[in-house]
């Protein structure tokens, strides 16, 4: 099939423009996807290869199927809005005993958790959190803030505590397009005759800023 171009109007694209419009397509997407460090949405694409946002969509789809067909090691993968490159799940041990080499980079059942309540509600602040899991979350905050599965999203207009929320990163990696696809809730809570049970015996409140340790055991600062 041969490949359509569309070509601008003179002057209104800078030197180049014209060869980039030349470029065999998949070849190009191929070679942009290969250097990109998050999912690139198909209307940047269409921009930077100077082609249709249709067009970019429809080879985007064939090269899926193409590596699929093939079998091989990777796929291209939807996620987060957009596009990018990722190793194939059946091939996840190979590739995490190569990352890992030994070394222990999972999270804790603490932080799990902690990223959890952040995940369904968001834009939450850190006391907020504490609360819900009744334990002091600084630590297991900040660790989460540095592999950036989270981020500062403004405060909160009555206290000015910060707020949180979960970024593309958590996107990725839990491999969902959008906070939407997180599983309902509903299914995992308890009946209500249980919770009714559990609030009649009386649960202690808790004090955010009355615990002096995050759950790592270390100091607060």
């Amino acid at each position: 099939m041969t490949e359509q171009t569309v070509r601008p109007e003179e002057g209104d694209t800078p030197a180049g423009a014209d060869r980039v419009a030349e470029l065999e397509l998949k070849p190009a997407l191929e070679a942009v996807l290969m250097v990109v460090d998050e999912p690139v949405t198909e209307e940047h694409l269409a921009r930077i290869l100077k082609r249709p946002r249709r067009r970019i969509a429809e080879a985007l789809h064939e090269l899926a199927d193409d590596y699929t067909r093939e079998g091989r090691g990777f796929e291209l993968r939807f996620v987060a809005g957009g596009w990018r490159y990722s190793t194939r799940a059946e091939f996840a041990e190979a590739v995490e005993g190569f990352v890992l080499d030994g070394q222990q980079a999972r999270l804790t059942q603490a932080a799990l958790e902690t990223l959890a309540v952040v995940a369904y509600r968001q834009p939450v602040s850190r006391s907020r959190v504490s609360a819900v899991r009744g334990v002091n979350c600084d630590g297991v905050m900040r660790t989460l803030l540095q592999r950036g599965l989270l981020e500062e999203a403004g405060t909160e207009p009555e206290t000015g505590a910060i707020l949180y929320v979960t970024t593309h990163y958590f996107l990725e990696r839990m491999g969902l397009r959008g906070l939407d696809e997180l599983p309902e809730l509903a299914p995992f809570l308890p009946e209500a005759d249980a919770v009714e049970g559990e609030s009649q015996e009386g649960v202690p409140s808790f004090e955010a800023d009355a615990v002096d340790a995050d759950d790592s055991g270390d100091a607060r600062t």
